[in-house]
């Protein structure tokens, strides 16, 4: 797109008289998008741009005054009208930076090093993205993976500032709210065995980071040290945290409010060591409600999967003895969606999984419509 827009402008200085300007300007040099293609299967209804065709775009000639003048014709693909370029369609509005990304990661009893080295990567995956974008505008939201009661403290002593050490299980004197409990919910609280154990105090009370958060690092820490008492519904926990009744905007009881835009991409990042047995829903229904989400515009999103490779062969990091040759749902999410990426979580860092991905995230950005 840009590259069309700059042959564009170069064509009108020099038809317009452009003259000395245009050979200057056409000295400059345009940066040219490239699309790359995910390496995953695509899901089996793929969305695509509609063309107008090329007789909408084309104009008559006219004749003033006994002379005779031109008003339409072609250069390099691109129709003139009127003496201004005509560029047809609209091209891709862009995501202008606006960037939803959605957290469900496990509190299995085995996750601690996982969303240790999860909070160590973090800041190089925000940091190589905000480079991309001058106006980054993103929401950063935790999805609690735990179903009801959702909330539980069976230590007392592991409190740290918001509920009483001396206090008794499971609430420990703990203020907690509704959404504190409810699975999907962004976490603000995460409470148990190698969790933070405190509220997490966000910028205008929402349960989700915003753009101009202070200590965006400490605060993500916060929210996404999930712990590994609980359980490991990262699935269900994403399909509850896309619900249109979560986000709604206009509703104030609303847990995960104004966090999913339809004018931003949406990132989905779910982090487990194991197998997602326990979710409800099948990959289809999972699927579905991610296109749903984003007005069923396979391009609007990406996913992100870190999870066991114990079920692609022998040899692999997680298990190298081992092989389970029934396939993890996750990895059939991610090779269930046109943008969906996965990787082993026993890796001995996330860092380079993030930022192999960085580029196609802002391929993605650069060539969104947003809807309507």
């Amino acid at each position: 797109m840009r590259a069309l827009v700059a042959l564009a402008l170069i064509g009108c200085l020099t038809t317009c008289g452009g003259g000395g300007a245009a050979s200057s300007f056409g000295s400059m040099s345009q940066p040219e998008i490239t699309t790359v293609s995910a390496g995953s299967e695509t899901s089996a209804a793929d969305s695509s741009l509609s063309t107008a065709s090329p007789e909408s775009s084309t104009s008559t000639s006219t004749s003033t005054s006994g002379t005779s003048s031109t008003g339409t014709g072609t250069s390099g693909g691109i129709v003139w009208d009127m003496g201004m370029p005509d560029f047809g369609p609209s091209q891709p509005a862009g995501c202008e930076g606006k960037i939803d990304f959605l957290f469900a990661i496990s509190a299995g009893g085995t996750m601690k090093n996982d969303q240790e080295r999860l909070l160590v990567s973090f800041p190089g995956f925000m940091a190589a993205i905000q480079e991309q974008f001058p106006d980054f505008d993103s929401h950063i939201l935790v999805a609690n993976p735990n179903s009801k009661p959702g909330w539980l403290m069976g230590d007392c002593s592991l409190c740290m500032d918001d509920c009483d050490p001396q206090g008794q299980p499971p609430i420990c004197g703990a203020t907690l709210t509704a959404c504190d409990k409810k699975i999907g919910a962004g976490v603000t609280y995460p409470a148990g065995t190698d969790a933070s154990n405190r509220r997490c105090d966000l910028a205008g009370g929402l349960r989700y980071i915003v753009s101009g958060e202070q200590d965006l690092a400490e605060k993500f820490a916060c929210m996404a040290k999930v712990g590994s008492g609980g359980a490991g519904r990262t699935g269900e926990a994403m399909v509850a945290a896309l619900q249109p009744a979560m986000n709604d905007p206009d509703d104030e009881y609303a847990c995960n409010r104004g966090f999913l835009r339809d004018d931003a991409l949406l990132v989905v990042t779910i982090i487990q060591d194991n197998y997602d047995g326990d979710s409800s829903g099948t990959v289809g229904e999972w699927i579905e409600a991610l296109r749903a989400a984003k007005n069923y515009d396979d391009d609007a999103f990406m996913v992100l999967v870190l999870t066991t490779d114990v079920d692609i062969g022998y040899g692999q990091l997680c298990w190298p003895n081992e092989y389970v040759a029934e396939q993890n749902r996750l990895r059939l999410l991610a090779n269930g969606v046109k943008h969906g990426f996965i990787d082993s979580i026993c890796q001995d860092s996330f860092a380079p999984f993030f930022a192999e991905h960085v580029s196609h995230l802002v391929d993605l950005c650069d060539e969104f419509v947003p809807p309507g």
